[in-house]
């Protein structure tokens, strides 16, 4: 008799096991229903900077692939430069255009510092275009211990179109030039003598600058069509411009910007937060040059 209950007992059990396990399903599907929404197909082609590039190569095709399914699944970084852009676009845009480089070359920024004007890599490159010191001398750009025009946006971005230009000019398209400036000049030269070829993306590259092309292309379908990626981010939850109250033209120095920002009815952080460049408490300015202050509302 003990063996017959004790037979039940588990018989018992193991019924209860089992109509526990549709809960599990449930919880499962509840789960699948949340997931991200799947990465973009990937086009025919690409018109980048005036340019197509078509994607009938399988490689070409994988490439693209990656730079959409970083994208897509890299949700905090994504949704970070969606909501920077209005921001940032609105002061680079004009330059470009001023400059005659084709708006399609922002996206340079976006993949260079994710919009981050405070952006300072490991390696030392500074600012939304991520300029090197050596390469900021070559542009005019003044690096010392109190002004850093790398995070000078109107003067960076006006010396990225510079080089830009320069290397539109040496090579004749604009996916080679954002190659160069990825991988510098001279080591896209040597693989152009070296392979035969003249475009960026028939030469085999480091997987950093080979993958730079493919990521530019990939931000600009990010940009114009972020739905298709399973982002949807309104005006509202964009990060506002700073509103400027007015701009000061100093060419002395000043001791104190703190005590500057206050005479101008704004704080140290504010200012400095509107003008990036300025790196110390202080400027003295003794070569006597001429900068222009943002003061903020």
């Amino acid at each position: 008799m003990r063996r017959f209950l004790l037979a039940f007992v588990l018989i018992l059990a193991a019924t209860s096991c089992i109509t526990a396990r549709p809960q599990r399903d449930t919880v499962t599907f509840a789960t699948d229903s949340l997931r991200h929404p799947k990465a973009p197909g990937i086009p025919a082609y690409v018109v980048f900077a005036g340019d197509t590039v078509r994607l009938d190569r399988p490689d070409f095709q994988e490439r693209l692939d990656r730079e959409l399914l970083s994208f897509t699944y890299m949700h905090s970084t994504s949704t970070m430069i969606l909501k920077r852009a209005p921001r940032i676009f609105a002061q680079i845009e004009p330059i470009l255009r001023a400059q005659g480089v084709h708006d399609d070359l922002k996206y340079l920024a976006v993949i260079e510092s994710n919009l981050d004007p405070r952006a300072l890599s490991r390696a030392g490159a500074a600012g939304l275009w991520q300029f090197m010191k050596s390469a900021a001398a070559t542009y005019s750009l003044e690096v010392s211990a109190e002004v850093d025009e790398r995070y000078n946006i109107e003067k960076e971005t006006a010396a990225a179109c510079q080089y830009l230009k320069n290397s539109y000019r040496r090579y004749g398209d604009w996916m080679t030039a954002a190659a160069s400036y990825n991988a510098g000049p001279g080591n896209i030269n040597k693989a152009i003598a070296e392979q035969k070829q003249s475009s960026a993306l028939d030469l085999w590259l480091t997987d950093e600058t080979a993958r730079y092309m493919f990521r530019l292309m990939a931000a600009k379908l990010f940009f114009e069509h972020p739905s298709d990626f399973g982002y949807d981010i309104s005006e509202e939850d964009a990060y506002p411009a700073f509103k400027v109250k007015e701009e000061v033209i100093v060419s002395d120095a000043i001791p104190s910007l703190v005590d500057f920002a206050l005479e101008h009815g704004t704080t140290y952080a504010k200012l400095r937060s509107a003008n990036l460049w300025l790196i110390a408490p202080k400027l003295t300015n003794s070569a006597k040059k001429t900068y222009k202050i943002v003061i903020p509302e």
